[in-house]
């Protein structure tokens, strides 16, 4: 069988990691990098750190509007697909490369699977929430982490081909989790920090970025606590703090994005974590680290449910009230699957 799979983001190439590993046993993998994340702080790190194999093919599309890379994208995706001919495309995820995925495919006729179905913050206004419908509604094979994403599919008359494998990024960090136990990161000493003496931060989703006000807010709470912050500053997110010109304490070290088993290292160790991914929510979760989402909605409800994960928003008082008295639960029950999804969505593609 031959697959192409389409990744362009760093929560890709983490759940690429896992699939890409499981589908060379067997079957003949063309990775496509779209170039979505284009700097090497944003793709080329993650490669290192994730041992995936180099892109067969890079789009090289870059930061442009909305429109302007989806449609690159699309375009690109779609002459791969003709000159490879493959039995099925693989995307991930509700990325702008994504969408181009999955709609390349479905014009010419190529089953499409799609690794994390049937999530939904029910936010129209957010990208993601647009590129995952889509896809999901164009997909041939839905590859669901949760229960909620079946039943969102169920509601929405999707009912065909779906199926609950679980959440491939946990199995990703359980590798990485065995990586670390024989090879210790070092990147706390490096960045001058003690277990469970900071909090780990992270902001990159467009809701926030791009509203001078959410952002003015977030890093205002930042400067309001007073343990010391670690926060990997997406490229998006730095030029628009320099452009902005906010002023950031002394407690908050702005650092570059760091490669996938670093962050695992930075995740576990962190007292708090305070991030707008899905992925780091659920991270958060399997480390047994609490989460403060400064979101208003999340797709990942069952980490809230669990107690593990407060929704904050981009408000200064409840993200500081949260850093500064949220407490999880004593429970802490298994959540997305046994870690082992990538084996079960090779195995459906047939």
């Amino acid at each position: 069988m031959k697959v192409v799979s389409i990744v362009g983001a760093r929560p890709q190439f983490i759940k690429a990691g896992a699939v890409s590993r499981a589908l060379r046993h067997h079957h003949q993998e063309i990775l496509v990098h779209t170039g979505q994340h284009y700097d090497y702080e944003m793709s080329g790190i993650f490669f290192d750190g994730l041992e995936l194999p180099p892109p067969d093919v890079n789009l090289g599309v870059g930061s442009c509007s909305h429109a302007s890379q989806t449609g690159a994208m699309l375009k690109g995706v779609e002459d791969i697909l003709l000159a490879e001919r493959p039995d099925y495309l693989v995307i991930y995820g509700d990325t702008n490369s994504t969408l181009a995925g999955a709609l390349a495919a479905s014009k010419l006729s190529v089953p499409v699977a799609h690794i994390e179905a049937g999530l939904r913050s029910f936010n129209r206004r957010m990208p993601e929430e647009i590129n995952r419908v889509v896809a999901d509604h164009l997909s041939d094979v839905l590859l669901c982490p949760s229960n909620t994403a079946v039943e969102n599919l169920a509601a929405e008359g999707i009912k065909q081909n779906v199926h609950l494998v679980g959440d491939v990024m946990l199995d990703v960090l359980n590798w990485a989790r065995q990586r670390l136990a024989s090879r210790p990161s070092d990147v706390l000493s490096r960045l001058g920090l003690a277990p469970q003496r900071y909090l780990l931060a992270t902001v990159h989703r467009s809701e926030n970025t791009d509203d001078s006000e959410k952002l003015r807010e977030i890093l205002a709470a930042f400067n309001s606590l007073v343990e010391p912050i670690v926060f990997p500053v997406h490229p998006r997110t730095r030029k628009m703090i320099t452009d902005a010109r906010y002023a950031i304490k002394s407690h908050i070290q702005m650092i570059d994005p760091v490669g996938y088993l670093d962050m695992v290292a930075l995740s576990g160790a962190a007292r708090l974590i305070l991030t707008d991914s899905g992925g780091l929510q659920k991270e958060a979760y399997w480390l047994s680290v609490p989460c403060l989402t400064m979101r208003s909605e999340t797709e990942w409800v069952e980490t809230v449910e669990a107690g593990w994960n407060s929704l904050v928003g981009a408000q200064l008082d409840k993200i500081v009230d949260g850093a500064r008295s949220f407490t999880p639960a004593r429970s802490h029950p298994a959540l997305y699957g046994d870690g082992f999804a990538a084996t079960k969505c090779v195995a459906l593609l047939n």
